[in-house]
Protein backbone atom coordinates (compact mmCIF):
# COMPACT_ATOMS: atom_id res chain seq x y z
CA UNK A 1 0.00 0.00 0.00
CA UNK A 2 1.37 3.77 -1.36
CA UNK A 3 1.95 5.58 1.86
CA UNK A 4 3.38 9.17 1.56
CA UNK A 5 4.46 11.47 4.25
CA UNK A 6 4.76 15.00 3.67
CA UNK A 7 7.38 17.53 5.54
CA UNK A 8 8.26 21.69 6.00
CA UNK A 9 5.48 23.69 6.23
CA UNK A 10 5.21 26.43 8.64
CA UNK A 11 5.16 29.83 8.99
CA UNK A 12 7.24 32.00 6.67
CA UNK A 13 6.79 35.76 6.13
CA UNK A 14 6.34 37.30 2.62
CA UNK A 15 8.81 36.89 0.18
CA UNK A 16 10.30 34.23 2.28
CA UNK A 17 11.23 30.22 1.65
CA UNK A 18 10.44 26.74 2.19
CA UNK A 19 11.67 23.19 1.39
CA UNK A 20 8.37 20.56 1.65
CA UNK A 21 9.22 16.96 1.29
CA UNK A 22 7.33 13.91 0.50
CA UNK A 23 8.60 10.79 1.27
CA UNK A 24 7.36 7.24 0.12
CA UNK A 25 7.00 4.07 1.32
CA UNK A 26 5.23 0.50 0.46
CA UNK A 27 5.97 0.77 -3.84
CA UNK A 28 8.62 -0.63 -5.46
CA UNK A 29 7.42 0.37 -8.69
CA UNK A 30 10.61 2.07 -10.27
CA UNK A 31 8.40 4.19 -12.62
CA UNK A 32 5.74 6.87 -10.90
CA UNK A 33 5.13 10.18 -10.57
CA UNK A 34 5.10 12.25 -7.84
CA UNK A 35 2.72 15.18 -8.02
CA UNK A 36 2.28 18.20 -5.33
CA UNK A 37 -1.09 19.86 -4.93
CA UNK A 38 -2.58 22.31 -2.55
CA UNK A 39 -5.55 23.90 -1.07
CA UNK A 40 -6.28 27.32 0.35
CA UNK A 41 -8.92 27.39 2.34
CA UNK A 42 -12.04 27.60 0.69
CA UNK A 43 -10.71 26.67 -2.76
CA UNK A 44 -10.37 23.33 -4.73
CA UNK A 45 -7.56 21.37 -4.46
CA UNK A 46 -4.85 23.14 -7.33
CA UNK A 47 -2.24 20.80 -9.06
CA UNK A 48 1.72 22.79 -8.58
CA UNK A 49 4.01 20.78 -9.70
CA UNK A 50 4.98 16.94 -10.68
CA UNK A 51 8.07 15.09 -11.53
CA UNK A 52 8.36 11.19 -12.96
CA UNK A 53 10.46 9.07 -11.41
CA UNK A 54 11.95 7.75 -14.28
CA UNK A 55 13.61 10.47 -16.38
CA UNK A 56 13.13 13.48 -14.03
CA UNK A 57 10.44 15.22 -16.54
CA UNK A 58 8.75 18.17 -14.95
CA UNK A 59 5.91 19.81 -15.24
CA UNK A 60 4.55 23.64 -13.28
CA UNK A 61 1.45 25.14 -13.05
CA UNK A 62 1.96 28.51 -14.24
CA UNK A 63 1.19 29.97 -10.98
CA UNK A 64 4.43 27.92 -9.65
CA UNK A 65 6.62 28.87 -12.69
CA UNK A 66 9.34 30.87 -12.06
CA UNK A 67 8.59 30.15 -8.29
CA UNK A 68 8.89 26.83 -7.51
CA UNK A 69 10.98 23.99 -7.89
CA UNK A 70 10.60 20.63 -7.79
CA UNK A 71 13.40 17.71 -7.08
CA UNK A 72 13.64 14.18 -6.90
CA UNK A 73 16.05 11.55 -4.73
CA UNK A 74 14.64 7.76 -6.78
CA UNK A 75 17.15 6.11 -3.95
CA UNK A 76 15.14 7.56 -0.84
CA UNK A 77 11.89 7.24 -2.76
CA UNK A 78 11.51 11.58 -1.84
CA UNK A 79 10.55 14.58 -3.77
CA UNK A 80 11.39 17.81 -2.67
CA UNK A 81 9.14 21.06 -3.40
CA UNK A 82 11.41 24.41 -3.24
CA UNK A 83 9.18 27.17 -2.67
CA UNK A 84 10.22 30.47 -2.53
CA UNK A 85 9.35 34.15 -2.74
CA UNK A 86 5.94 33.07 -1.16
CA UNK A 87 3.23 35.59 -1.13
CA UNK A 88 -0.16 35.71 0.94
CA UNK A 89 -1.46 33.81 -1.57
CA UNK A 90 0.71 30.23 -0.76
CA UNK A 91 -1.19 29.83 2.45
CA UNK A 92 -2.41 26.50 2.13
CA UNK A 93 -2.23 22.52 2.20
CA UNK A 94 0.45 21.01 0.26
CA UNK A 95 -0.71 17.54 -0.74
CA UNK A 96 1.85 14.94 -2.95
CA UNK A 97 -0.20 11.82 -4.60
CA UNK A 98 1.09 9.08 -6.46
CA UNK A 99 0.58 8.76 -10.15
CA UNK A 100 1.61 4.87 -11.58
CA UNK A 101 3.43 5.09 -14.90
CA UNK A 102 4.21 1.33 -15.36
CA UNK A 103 3.78 2.31 -19.17
CA UNK A 104 6.19 5.51 -18.97
CA UNK A 105 2.84 7.20 -20.21
CA UNK A 106 3.81 10.41 -18.10
CA UNK A 107 7.47 10.14 -18.74
CA UNK A 108 6.97 10.42 -22.50
CA UNK A 109 4.72 12.42 -23.03
CA UNK A 110 4.24 16.07 -21.43
CA UNK A 111 0.97 17.13 -22.40
CA UNK A 112 0.03 13.59 -20.85
CA UNK A 113 1.83 14.47 -17.78
CA UNK A 114 0.74 18.09 -17.80
CA UNK A 115 -3.22 17.34 -17.56
CA UNK A 116 -2.89 14.67 -14.93
CA UNK A 117 -1.17 16.69 -12.75
CA UNK A 118 -2.81 19.33 -13.09
CA UNK A 119 -6.33 17.32 -12.14
CA UNK A 120 -6.92 15.75 -8.43
CA UNK A 121 -9.79 13.69 -9.31
CA UNK A 122 -8.89 10.39 -9.83
CA UNK A 123 -5.96 9.64 -7.26
CA UNK A 124 -5.91 7.09 -4.64
CA UNK A 125 -2.83 7.36 -2.92
CA UNK A 126 -2.03 11.06 -1.00
CA UNK A 127 -0.07 12.19 2.08
CA UNK A 128 -2.30 14.00 4.81
CA UNK A 129 -0.81 17.31 3.96
CA UNK A 130 1.75 19.96 5.60
CA UNK A 131 0.50 23.63 5.96
CA UNK A 132 2.32 26.59 4.69
CA UNK A 133 1.05 30.02 6.11
CA UNK A 134 2.66 33.04 4.38
CA UNK A 135 1.81 35.70 6.67
CA UNK A 136 3.63 38.76 8.19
Amino acid sequence: QVQLVESGGGLVQPGGSLTLSCVGSGFTADHYVIAWFRQAPEKEREGVSCVASSNGVVYYSESAKGRFSISRSPAKKTVYLYLRDLQPDGTANYYCAFIANSRLEYSTNYQRLARRCSEAGGLDSWGKGTLVVVSA
